[in-house]
């Protein structure tokens, strides 16, 4: 067993100690019951909130594209946002969460710091602070102690729950005060000299992020290219990176689908898997946290294609994955309730 995971391990036991119980049975009934003409109508708010928090970022930047095409946006722009968007992101999904803060798979030493580099150009913090912020989600998922709940401290309908949603999404960010012994949370991180390394420059790589896109673009078009491409392939691009991460802490915790037992409110939603490369299958995740895989079957999960093609010429080891009777015995225990 690793260092992550026996510390993880342990905190999700001891951590819990002096929670107040919770009836599980009673939160799964009121997820799964049946809509009255009352609750129909709450459906159909949740639905609208849903649809305005993930869809109308992405239409306003399509929109945008549309009305500026030829004079603030061109091919070579839209060419440096898909794939600084990509880079980056796998950074954070492969790289910073499923590699850092779960340790679902071993990686080469140049493949951790090439991930570990794309991670911190996303401008999402860094790498260790954000393996901890995350870590402590998992220790208390939508409980006191959560730091992006929807559903701890929240009233129930509408207003609440967009409150909630707010506050997970974003707002989270402004009050939450980051555990200070990050050697009790990230012991095994802070062993490790690369991933020290690369926390301590992450001004450098967050620089970098920017310098790219916008060097890039001026050996394409000069001054105008350079700065069109900064603006694409850098702001446009961090700022569709970050709603789409925050979108797994807020949208799947409220809407989708949980077809596993599980001891929290994560779902699965395929509308993200696309955009955020697999990681919306959060409900799988939290389920089976160790997991280098989130998608099961036909469920899209790029960022465990990437790891596979890793496995496949040796950057890869150690890569853990979930077997059929493992969530067999999830489902079966969750049917049986």
């Amino acid at each position: 067993m690793e260092a992550g995971d026996r510390w993880l391990g342990a905190r999700l036991v001891r951590g819990r100690a002096t929670d107040p119980p919770i009836d599980r049975a009673a939160a799964e009934a009121e997820v799964n019951a049946v809509p009255t003409d009352a609750s129909a109508v709450t459906r159909r708010g949740q639905r609208g909130i849903m649809v305005a928090t993930t869809v109308v970022p992405f239409a306003a930047v399509v929109t945008a594209i549309y009305l500026l095409w030829d004079s603030a946006v061109g091919p070579a722009d839209l060419a440096l946002l898909g794939v600084f968007y990509v880079l980056c992101a796998l950074g954070i999904t492969v790289g910073f969460h499923r590699m850092l803060t779960h340790r679902a798979f071993q990686a080469h030493p140049a493949l951790r710091a090439v991930l570990l580099v794309l991670g911190s150009m996303a401008v999402q913090g860094d790498a260790i602070g954000w393996a901890i912020d995350h870590r402590e989600h998992h220790a208390h998922s939508d409980q006191d102690g959560d730091p992006h709940s929807p559903h701890a401290g929240f009233a129930s309908g509408i207003v609440g729950q967009f409150r909630g949603l707010l506050h997970a999404h974003v707002g989270w960010m402004f009050d939450h005060e980051r555990a200070a012994d990050r050697r009790h949370w990230a012991k095994d991180l802070l062993e490790d000299p690369i991933i020290r390394f690369v926390d301590r420059t992450f001004v450098i790589w967050a620089a970098l992020g920017l310098a790219l896109p916008f060097a890039i673009g001026g050996l394409l078009g000069g001054w105008h290219g350079a700065l069109t491409g900064l603006l694409w392939g850098g702001l446009v691009r961090m700022f569709i990176g970050h709603h789409v991460t925050w979108s797994i802490n807020s949208i799947c915790h409220v809407f989708g689908r949980r077809p596993f037992t599980a001891n929290d409110q994560s779902t699965n939603n395929w509308l993200l898997a696309l955009p955020s490369l697999g990681e919306s299958w959060h409900h799988n995740h939290h389920v089976f946290p160790s997991s280098a895989y989130h998608g099961f079957g036909r469920q899209l999960d790029i960022s465990g294609m990437c790891i596979s093609a890793f496995e496949r010429v040796g950057l890869a080891t150690n890569v853990r994955r979930i077997t059929d009777q493992q969530r067999a015995r999830k489902r079966g225990a969750r049917d049986a309730r």
